[in-house]
């Protein structure tokens, strides 16, 4: 696996396979050596909680590949997000039950390439013309070892989202540092005591790496060997949990409460008018148009410990894969390039609000709907990840984050305590595997 720090939202209303990591199959695949250039392309996608206009924009693509290609049937099933770990263990243990082509989420791809579940599309990529405009950051969550196993489809981040008519009243300015963010939430507060400073949680774990990430910190690191070691416990990594935390007081989102949300429920909290801010992600952004304070919002990127710089944002997101199983390689790969490829995403993004991979996209779909703006410059700034491991499925699965900042915002534990439970969670995880 390729040294990296951990470091990409989803998340997400952008799926949760963008923000929740699969637990992965227990036996290997077998790769298929067949290419048929005929017959039925199964196709899983993640079914969505609104799927029309999704199922649209694939229906177009879906007709397009089949008139372009004699004697193909391309067959589409809408699986739930919940349900994938199930349905995708049985497909790597029983090949005939699999499909050609799956949507998987970014932090489930380390799983199903241990388990030997997906095709490695590198040269796939590098001989599309539109794979060279990918953004570099994205194409990196879909790389094991350098070898990327999935074409990116769609990306997701968060940003601060705050009350203009609060902030009007107030006087106050969107904040510029993760230091004037906590002043303005807590003079928010002080002023307004009905309304929470920023909607933000002990569960809600993309929202919080961003402080550990912005004050230098990382989740883990890994060697030359490919062995990971947690690093929670680092001077940097505690300035950024102990900053976090603060946010999830009394005086700014009382703990007793605040604790307990995710990212959903903090979203929830400024749709519905209880909050001045909060960090959502670019999926979120229609319910908040939809919403009692859809006309008195405006989006900043989240901003970093130094003025005006930007905190790294978790990149949440999907990706389109080849199943090593199938028979039909190559028809496969070219469904994929074409539903991944720039002309879909364009129609994603205006059917679901998706995100483009592609660098040029993204700056039309900014220029298109300036709203997306601060999403693409939180992008640009640069993103961070979870560690590509399989081992995240099981740390994901024990809270091993979340629990460490309830902890410390509930007073159960101090900051040192909590960082060195948390980081010796993360190597028995990591020794497990």
């Amino acid at each position: 696996m390729r040294s990296r720090t951990a470091a990409v939202a989803l998340a997400a209303t952008i799926t949760l396979a963008a923000t929740a990591a699969c637990a992965p199959a227990q036996s290997g695949g077998s790769a298929a050596t067949d290419d048929v250039q005929d017959g039925t392309l199964r196709v899983w996608l993640f079914s969505e909680v609104t799927q029309d206009p999704k199922e649209q924009v694939v229906d177009e693509a879906v007709a397009e590949f089949e008139s372009a290609h004699d004697g193909v049937e391309v067959e589409i099933e809408y699986i739930p997000v919940d349900a994938r770990s199930e349905r995708f263990t049985g497909a790597f243990n029983d090949p005939s039950s699999a499909p050609d082509v799956a949507e998987i989420g970014n932090t489930d791809l380390a799983g199903f390439v241990d388990a030997g579940g997906l095709l490695d599309v590198t040269d796939a990529i590098a001989d599309w013309d539109e794979g060279a405009d990918i953004d570099p950051a994205v194409l990196d969550t879909t790389e094991i070892d350098g070898a990327s196993y999935a074409v990116p489809w769609y990306i997701g981040v968060r940003a601060l989202y705050y009350r203009t008519d609060v902030f009007d009243e107030l006087g106050l300015e969107p904040p510029a540092s993760l230091a004037e963010l906590e002043e303005t939430a807590r003079a928010v507060r002080a002023a307004r005591p009905e309304l929470v400073g920023i909607a933000t949680g002990g569960a809600a774990q993309f929202a919080f790496l961003p402080y550990i990430w912005a004050h230098g910190g990382q989740i883990a690191e890994q060697d030359a060997d490919g062995a990971w070691t947690g690093t929670l416990d680092s001077a940097e990594a505690r300035e950024g949990v102990a900053a976090y935390a603060r946010l999830l007081g009394d005086d700014i989102c009382p703990a007793q409460t605040c604790a307990e949300w995710g990212g959903n429920a903090s979203v929830q909290e400024f749709v519905a008018g209880n909050a001045a801010m909060t960090i959502g992600g670019d999926f979120n952004r229609r319910a908040v148009d939809e919403s009692a304070v859809g006309d008195r919002y405006a989006v900043v990127p989240l901003p970093g410990v130094e003025e005006g710089s930007i905190a790294p944002a978790f990149g949440g997101g999907n990706h389109l894969a080849v199943l090593s199983s199938t028979e039909r390689r190559t028809l496969a790969t070219e469904f994929v390039q074409l539903l991944a490829g720039k002309k879909y995403q364009q129609q994603m993004f205006d059917a679901m609000g998706n995100i483009p991979v592609f660098t040029d996209v993204q700056a039309d779909v900014a220029e298109q709907v300036p709203a997306i703006e601060p999403f693409v410059e939180t992008l640009a700034a640069g993103t961070a990840f979870v560690p590509v491991t399989p081992a995240w499925s099981t740390v994901d699965a024990q809270g091993v984050l979340p629990t460490m900042v309830q902890t410390v915002a509930t007073g159960a534990a101090d900051v040192e305590t909590a960082t060195a439970d948390a980081t010796a969670a993360l190597d028995a995880a990591f020794g497990a595997q």
